[in-house]
């Protein structure tokens, strides 16, 4: 699935290029409490390092999380809720 997701991300944004990054556990970088991929189109050029990447993943999850933060009154989404939006984004790629 991320493979396909990927695909069509690296087309809508003219990429060439994409890094996935799994992120299973709080010692793997892990902000919320599940596993997670994040895909990221690529196109030369965009870090001066490759591994840059991780850098700038690490920075936007510290910003997302100091923005959930704030936001006192959020409750976590239940697992039914997110297997519906998966089913819904799932009938995206049929």
């Amino acid at each position: 699935m991320a493979k396909k997701v990927g695909s069509q991300l690296e087309k809508f944004h003219s990429a060439t290029s994409l890094t996935f990054a799994i992120q299973d556990g709080p010692q793997a970088g892990q902000t919320v409490p599940h596993v997670h991929i994040h895909i990221i189109p690529r196109t030369g050029g965009d870090f001066e390092k490759n591994d840059e990447i991780y850098d700038a993943i690490d920075e936007k999850e510290k910003e997302l999380k100091q923005k959930l933060d704030l936001d006192k009154e959020r409750s976590d989404r239940s697992m039914e809720e997110m297997a519906q939006e998966a089913d819904d984004y799932r009938l995206l790629f049929l």
